[in-house]
């Protein structure tokens, strides 16, 4: 093994070059950056682009003729029922759904840029869209049987059915392991279903439910069922009001003593968790390809707004401040929308381990929409406090992002524990080597060669090949940048992993640093590949993008030397004292009188 390009040469790759098995950000951890799945940057197929560019354009249309409508639909908390009909008429519910079951059959790429495009107009109509396809109705395409899918796809393809996702319920949030609705299997195969989920996207608009619910299997396991409205004891309840997203219908659903058929399992029994992580994992590309959208409107107002604005007789867009702002929230959605676009790449591709980087696309995306929501209003300063001007309604929409579908928190404990894991395993078998080196000295060897080669490459330069190639000489140094962290990474969670060892994952402050550095690696190296994969050219919209990976690698250089240093020197015991004392008086104990 090369000590810093991972061996693959074992590994065949698919017809899109990619190494199906092998997760890019996880190998970060250990040193490697696998050049095939990040490089060249992916392109949309030509034979699905005509069909994207036809959809783009008659819902760009479509949602244009409301742009009048959408805040007063957020003041009365509903959407008229001419709107969903207009949804249903353009094929908007079935645009994830196979042809051969009358949906669309747009790729996952091409579904996140429809709702990107969407949320260009507005967040609640992405979510109605986003809700039925990215996760309500997910799970049958992914788990259903082919009788499932025939009964229900071409329904919920032409929006005769709308699809919700219900999982959270009060008490549990982030913890399905907490969840309490319970399906008892019956004599005759059928299941009785009792509980209650909170927070259902769609509730009140949705004939079909994907529902988890705990079982009496193995371990009381989590199980998926299929469940429609119209069954007995299924009740939806009442609007939510909620800050934002206020015109998208959020309901709490029950079910009391619901009879579901045996067909309504979905997926394995006691198999529910892997469900319901794969359906928010797989689907992570239509709330990052919203938040992008959501940018990209941001910058367009700002833009236009600091132009026209006059203050001490200059336009906003001629003071500094002002074109930081507006140049920072380019950047940003220049490298969310590079990261989503490659998590399309990899679902699209087939590939079987993206859990890690479409967290990370979700987590950088949705803080990057509610940094750039934020400094909109400040460019409209007053203005943009006020309803008549979009921008406070942008801001309480953005909100929400960095909360559902896994909050920002929660992800970046999975993010930074998936990529230790490989760490920890990495270890393990050179512990084992070192156990079994008289028994097998040829396999003992072999795991501890391959791991003092690591250390050597962590530690020097020597016999090492550059670990991000393919990228033009203007952009060489942004790729050492990348080809230091990565390695640095990977020196540090060993560290961590011999002084924690399983601890580790309690201890939360060095968690999210770990995180934040591997967002800073997968989303650079994903800026650096998109612009590598550019014409290169003498055309300012060239130019830009070239800054703009140079930009971002400076930014995440220096976040990323912070990060790490702090993993061994920091003030983690002093906040958390702090904290301790604060919440044990459960108040702010201090007065100026």
């Amino acid at each position: 093994m090369n000590a810093a390009v991972l061996d693959t040469t074992d590994q065949a790759p698919s017809e899109s070059g990619l190494l199906l098995d092998v997760s890019p950000v996880k190998s970060l951890f250990l040193g490697h950056v696998i050049h095939q799945n990040l490089f060249p940057y992916p392109t949309i197929k030509e034979e699905e682009r005509e069909t994207l560019e036809m959809v783009l354009d008659s819902f760009d249309r479509f949602l244009a003729e409301k742009k009048d409508s959408f805040a007063k639909w957020d003041e009365d908390a509903a959407q008229p029922e001419e709107f969903l009909q207009g949804l249903r008429e353009m094929g908007l519910f079935g645009l994830i759904i196979p042809e051969e079951y009358d949906g669309l059959g747009l790729s996952n790429a091409a579904y996140s840029r429809v709702l990107e495009q969407s949320s260009m107009h507005d967040s609640s109509g992405s979510l109605t869209i986003g809700a039925h396809s990215s996760i309500g109705m997910k799970g049958l395409l992914l788990f259903g049987t082919a009788e499932q899918k025939a009964m229900y796809l071409p329904k919920l393809a032409s929006g005769e059915m709308i699809a919700a996702f219900c999982l959270t319920e009060s008490g549990a949030g982030s913890d399905a392991a907490a969840l309490k609705t319970k399906a008892v299997k019956n004599d005759d195969g059928t299941w009785t279903l009792n509980g209650e989920k909170i927070w259902v996207t769609n509730g009140g608009l949705a004939d079909f439910f994907t529902v988890f619910a705990r079982t009496e299997g193995e371990g009381g396991k989590l199980s998926a069922f299929i469940v429609e409205n119209g069954w007995e004891g299924v009740m939806p309840g009442p609007t939510e009001h909620k800050m934002g997203i206020r015109a998208s219908s959020t309901t709490t659903v029950s079910f009391s003593d619901v009879k579901l058929p045996a067909h309504a399992l979905l997926g394995d029994e006691g198999k529910g968790f892997k469900v319901a992580m794969e359906v928010l994992n797989n689907g992570r590309t239509g709330l990052g390809g919203g938040a992008v959208g959501g940018m990209k409107a941001c910058i367009t107002l700002s833009s236009q707004y600091a132009k026209e604005r006059k203050a001490f007789g200059q336009s906003l867009s001629d003071f500094g401040l002002i074109k930081k702002k507006i140049a920072q929230m380019t950047v940003d959605c220049f490298a969310a929308e590079s990261a989503v676009w490659m998590v399309a790449h990899y679902i699209d591709s087939g590939h079987s381990d993206y859990s890690t980087e479409a967290a990370i696309s979700k987590v950088f995306a949705s803080e990057a929409m509610w940094r750039t929501a934020n400094e909109a209003m400040q460019i409209a300063a007053g203005n943009g406090y006020m309803r008549e001007y979009p921008y406070e309604k942008i801001v309480r929409d953005s909100r929400i992002l960095t909360i559902f579908e896994g909050t920002s928190e929660i992800l970046r404990l999975f993010i930074a524990l998936s990529g230790l894991k490989d760490v920890g395993d990495a270890l393990k078998d050179m512990k084992k080597g070192v156990d079994g080196i008289f028994n097998n000295p040829i396999k003992g060897f072999g795991v501890l060669t391959d791991y003092t080669s690591r250390r050597l490459t962590q530690m020097t330069s020597v016999g090492r090949d550059r670990i991000v190639p393919n990228v033009p000489e203007s952009l060489q140094n942004e790729a050492l940048v990348y080809e230091k962290y990565a390695l640095e990474l990977s020196r540090l969670a060993d560290v961590l992993l011999r002084r924690y060892g399983k601890n580790i994952i309690g201890k939360q402050y060095s968690m999210q640093r770990v995180a934040d550095v591997a967002i800073d690696l997968f989303v650079g190296i994903s800026v650096l590949s998109r612009v590598a994969s550019m014409e290169a050219d003498d055309s300012a919209k060239y130019t830009q993008a070239l800054g703009i990976a140079r930009l971002f690698t400076q930014e995440a250089k220096r976040r990323m030397n912070q990060n790490l240093r702090r993993l061994l020197k920091n003030e983690d015991e002093d906040l958390t004292a702090l904290c301790d004392f604060i919440v044990d008086g459960e108040a702010y104990p201090w007065d100026v009188i």
